[in-house]
């Protein structure tokens, strides 16, 4: 899981700063997006809105010709699970869910953050799928704290994920560090034991991006080479921030408030439940 030798970038105040100026352009952007997703939509007509308000604020897509991906945005829908290619032949229809992941580059360094929303009305087991995913998500950034492990992170999104009901969650595929690379160093899983894993410190930056699924966590990748789904085909979400550690706490730098409402939202987060999730786990503590 975290190998040996990882080099972990660590970020000045002001480094920091222009990451928060580009995950202000992704908030923005899955903010547009959002409100222009509904039926008869396509995917493509969503990766040019995309590019349109990413270069409208000086910024630059970070996905489009990363290791020769096509587009501005990934738009995973109903089963796709991550990095769905935007496509004029995929149009949207009423009860579908999209998952919209979207990067900005300011100045050399990278924002990253995705959501998953509906189509006009969705089920109510796809709600509280896409509830469930959410609230992982917050879980595991309230854990974002100078001093806290790696694993500590990990372990809040597994465990939210599992009081949320019975759901599949995606092991192959993690989130990571982030910077002046969109991908680096470390892996932020999505399940694991508390206490394990680098130490969180303040310039660290890290994108949780929890994958859940209505059914089994088994993926299969298509034949495209990019487009990931449920082996079972049943239906994913995916949400996901990037979050500094500061000496003040977790600033999430893709929300537009930087956290204050998501935390609020989630009134389970405290610091008593979630502050040490090694209380639940005292054996792995290990060695600073």
């Amino acid at each position: 899981m975290w190998r040996s030798g990882m080099t972990i970038e660590i970020k000045t105040p002001e480094q920091i700063a222009v990451m928060r100026e580009a995950g202000l352009v992704v908030a923005r952007t899955l903010r547009v997006l959002a409100g222009a997703v509904r039926p008869g939509v396509t995917t493509a007509e969503l990766d040019a809105i995309a590019e349109a308000e990413i270069r409208g604020a000086g910024a630059t897509p970070s996905f489009k010709g990363y290791h020769g991906y096509p587009a501005t945005i990934c738009t995973s829908v109903n089963e796709e699970i991550v990095h769905g290619i935007p496509s004029p032949r995929r149009s949207l229809r009423e009860g579908d869910i999209i998952s919209i992941d979207c990067g900005a580059i300011v100045g050399g360094w990278h924002g990253d953050a995705a959501l998953t929303v509906g189509v006009g009305a969705i089920s109510a087991a796809d709600a509280a799928l896409l509830e469930a995913c959410e609230t992982a998500l917050w879980h595991g950034l309230a854990q974002a704290l100078a001093g806290h492990r790696l694993g500590d992170i990990s372990h809040a999104v597994e465990t939210s994920v599992g009081r949320s009901g019975r759901y599949g969650l995606v092991q192959e595929y993690t989130g990571h560090g982030i910077g002046s690379a969109m991908h680096m160093d470390p892996p932020v899983p999505n399940y694991g034991r508390a206490g394990r894993g680098p130490r969180l410190r303040p310039g660290m930056a890290l994108a949780i991006e929890p994958m859940v699924m209505r059914g089994g966590p088994e993926t299969v990748l298509l034949a495209d080479e990019w487009t990931v789904v449920t082996a079972d085909g049943s239906r994913a979400a995916h949400f996901e921030h990037t979050v500094a550690i500061t000496p003040d706490g977790p600033w999430v730098l893709t929300a537009e408030d930087g956290g204050e409402s998501g935390f609020a939202g989630h009134r389970d987060i405290t610091e008593t439940s979630l502050g040490d999730t090694r209380k639940k786990d005292p054996e792995s503590v290990p060695p600073t």
